[in-house]
């Protein structure tokens, strides 16, 4: 605030000089402290091609809807019940070094299915779950 004595009038002016250079130091500390390489989620896909041995090692979990109303469960193309998968998926996983599992929905299924058979895989040892659409 400054005085204008010799009008006698009252002036309220802000002074932004200071407010300026504080913007700049907080810009210039933000442009630091941001991290320049992006991040996010870190997600295993199969990928189409390359050698046999690869795609047949990989264990696959297909879920394709049913009429009564639980879908069905393949592993590999072989069906199972949902009460046996936690077992399956222990014995598999007890050979195995890598713990990956994909899990194949078709589109009728609904979300709640795969997620349930993504809790039963990490209860049975399974340490990465990749998804295919």
């Amino acid at each position: 605030m400054s005085f204008n004595l010799g009008s006698g009038r009252l002036s309220a002016e802000i002074n932004v000089t200071p407010l300026i250079d504080v913007l700049l130091v907080l810009l210039i500390v933000f442009m630091i402290i941001t991290p320049v390489e992006p991040r996010g989620l870190f997600a295993n896909i199969p990928q189409q091609g390359g050698n046999a041995s690869s795609t047949d090692s990989a264990v696959v979990l297909q879920l394709s809807e049913n009429p009564g109303g639980t879908p069905s469960l393949a592993i590999n193309h072989q069906e199972l019940a949902w009460d046996n998968l936690r077992n399956r998926l222990l014995e598999i996983y007890k050979a195995r070094a890598d713990g990956v599992l994909f899990i194949k929905g078709e589109s009728d299924v609904e979300f709640e299915y795969v997620a349930r058979a993504i809790d039963v895989a990490h209860g049975a040892n399974v340490t990465r779950v990749g998804l295919i659409p």
